[in-house]
């Protein structure tokens, strides 16, 4: 796994050593951010902008984020062994201090709460087995935590079939090999 963009380009990131994480795939990962930068279906200015990467895992994403030029990123990832991971990539890259690690259950304690800020893009990668996932998107909508225009990017395998919320626009809906991407934003 590597960077793919941004000032950190080609930077290794150190992925899971045991079977439980699951990293976002670098195709993947590249497509996701052709679309946001790309799409006309939606506006958002990945430089200078506020993200939020819930069940975080390595931080693939918000590692990418944060070359891309992202503001501030916040990692939220409950796993012990996967956070420590995560503060090693973090620690490689070169004089980055605009993130914050919060090591929790999103699914049972809503952090959100606690949050003032908003976020411009928040990125959502469960565990594929984890049914409940509207808990955290209820999180979202009740605490205002994407700003207005805001995107949520949601990874799930291509055979979930999850419902998702009325309030949740779908704004696009791609596959790649087996995971399904989802972009959406708040009605």
């Amino acid at each position: 796994m590597r960077i793919i963009g941004g000032i950190f380009r080609g930077k290794s990131i150190i992925g899971p050593m045991d079977g439980v994480t699951r990293p976002l795939k670098d195709l993947t990962k590249e497509s996701v951010f052709n679309v946001i930068n790309h799409s006309n279906k939606f506006t958002l200015n990945l430089k200078g902008s506020n993200v939020l990467d819930l069940f975080s895992g390595v931080g693939s994403f918000g590692l990418e984020c944060l070359s891309r030029g992202a503001a501030n990123v916040l990692f939220i990832e409950n796993y012990a062994k996967t956070v420590d991971i995560l503060q090693k990539n973090l620690n490689n890259l070169v004089n980055v201090e605009n993130y914050q690690i919060i090591k929790l259950d999103i699914l049972k304690i809503n952090f959100l709460t606690q949050i003032k800020d908003k976020f411009d893009l928040i990125f959502m990668d469960p565990p594929y087995a984890e049914k409940n996932i509207n808990i955290v998107i209820d999180y979202i909508k009740d605490n205002e935590t994407l700003s207005d225009n805001g995107i949520i990017v949601l990874h799930r395998h291509r055979k979930n079939n999850d419902i998702l919320p009325d309030y949740l626009k779908i704004v696009e809906k791609k596959t790649y090999g087996i995971s399904q991407i989802t972009f959406a934003q708040l009605i």
